[in-house]
């Protein structure tokens, strides 16, 4: 029954290691950027972001370009006032036209009229104000969208990292079955020999068996964090999985890196571009209780049949206009600007204060990490060694067996932790570059 139950569970991984090494795509750590930069949906979206808000800037152009019109209007009326005034317009009047009873009582009038307007604004103060503004969550964006390329770049290399982790993590694990089934062929010739017990060999079968389902859950976190890579990539994974090129180093390189808040960094740029645009959007509102100079003008065709031209004329003019009092509706504009702006400051000061309170905590992660790795690689040596002598006195009759099993795990169990902590190191640093950019 039991040897039943081993080739069941050796059947499954035949199996499950078939299915995974089907569409297996390997994939270098600088060609995953590459095809983030380009495919990512995040990224995409952050672009789209930019090219609104400059498409917002671009409209304050009207602050300074003329705005263009051309209309064409035809008209039937009977109507006194339209009708004398289409004739006049036309060019068409006659000392006829001026009989009262004719005034009073016109016949049906026709009128095609052809019109180009031109609106020039001269001096809008609070225009310019609202261009600047425009321009600040323009760059506000544009800094954005590079910091949130920078926290892609981080979050694909942690991906990647993972991939590595995982593959990592696939090798020990095999490596184990492979020890756990020579422990196992051994115990079963001294069960046969009568030197151990019938519990023996069933402690070492469910050793085997554990390894053999760590296996196949290592297996699939390999697919889950290929699945995730798949995801940020922007590309289809059924069927596939990823390898990456490079795998995980056994080892770390220490690098001092600076632990001050860069006033360059992009996050902090955008939110001081922001904090501007908010000033500027508070001096526009001040600069809207002054006065406005605009000029227009205008050239007309008028005639009494369809796309005539008989008659023509043009206007050109200038306006100071001038909102004495709108019913408060500039003042709370004024009022709700300056709140806005005020709580953007506030939220500067804040940010700027979580963001060096995040860099302090991940220098003392980094630190940790660093002697994370150093005391599981003495751990696992030391782990290594113990395995080595228990082995070694087990083959004497000198050890349990449950000791060696003991030994056993803890040896690879102490290996990935190793593994573990070289990724927590190597994502640590990771992080701590991006927070210092």
């Amino acid at each position: 029954m039991t040897q039943l139950k081993s080739l069941f569970f050796l059947s499954i991984l035949i199996v499950s290691t078939a299915g995974f090494s089907q569409d297996t795509l390997t994939i270098s750590k600088k060609e995953i950027w590459e095809k983030t930069a380009t495919k990512n949906l995040q990224i995409k979206i952050a672009n789209q972001d930019f090219k609104a808000a400059a498409a917002d800037y671009r409209q304050s152009n009207s602050l300074f370009l003329p705005t263009v019109t051309a209309s064409y209007t035809a008209i039937s009326t009977t109507n006194p006032l339209m009708a004398f005034g289409s004739k006049l317009n036309q060019e068409i009047l006659t000392a006829a036209d001026f009989d009262p009873a004719v005034l009073n009582n016109p016949a049906k009038t026709q009128n095609f009229a052809t019109k180009i307007e031109v609106l020039q604004p001269l001096i809008n103060v609070d225009g310019f104000y609202g261009r600047q503004a425009a321009k600040s969550k323009m760059e506000a964006l544009q800094f954005q969208t590079e910091h949130t390329k920078e926290y892609l770049q981080l979050e694909v290399n942690k991906a990647f990292m993972q991939l590595q982790l995982g593959y990592k993590a696939v090798t020990v694990l095999e490596k184990a079955n492979v020890t756990a089934d020579a422990n196992l062929k051994r115990i079963e010739n001294y069960f046969k020999q009568g030197i151990l017990q019938k519990t023996d060999v069933l402690s070492v079968q469910v050793r085997v068996n554990e390894i053999k389902n760590q296996l196949q859950y290592a297996k699939s976190n390999i697919q889950n964090a290929s699945d995730y890579l798949g995801f940020l990539l922007n590309e289809d994974t059924t069927n596939k999985v990823y390898k990456p090129a490079e795998a995980l180093e056994n080892s770390i390189e220490i690098e001092i890196i600076n632990t001050k808040l860069s006033a360059t960094r992009k996050d902090i740029q955008a939110l001081d571009k922001s904090s501007d645009a908010y000033a500027k959007m508070l001096q526009s509102s001040k600069m809207n209780f002054l006065p406005r100079l605009n000029a227009f003008g205008s050239y007309e065709w008028y005639d009494d049949t369809l796309f005539g031209t008989s008659a023509k004329g043009y206007l050109v003019g200038a306006q100071l206009s001038w909102a004495v009092f709108d019913g408060y509706k500039s003042i709370g504009k004024m009022e709700k600007a300056k709140a806005e702006f005020q709580k953007s400051e506030i939220e500067n000061q804040q940010y700027k204060a979580q963001s060096q309170l995040d860099l302090n905590k991940a220098n003392r992660q980094l630190k940790d990490a660093e002697n994370k790795v150093n005391l599981s690689k003495l751990i696992l040596e030391q782990s290594q060694e113990a395995y080595r002598i228990r082995s070694n006195r087990f083959t004497q009759g000198l050890e349990k067996t449950a000791d060696l099993l003991q030994s056993e795990t803890q040896m690879f169990q102490k290996e990935l932790e190793f593994l573990q902590a070289v990724f927590e190191y190597n994502y640590t640093q990771e992080y701590l570059q991006f927070l210092t950019k």
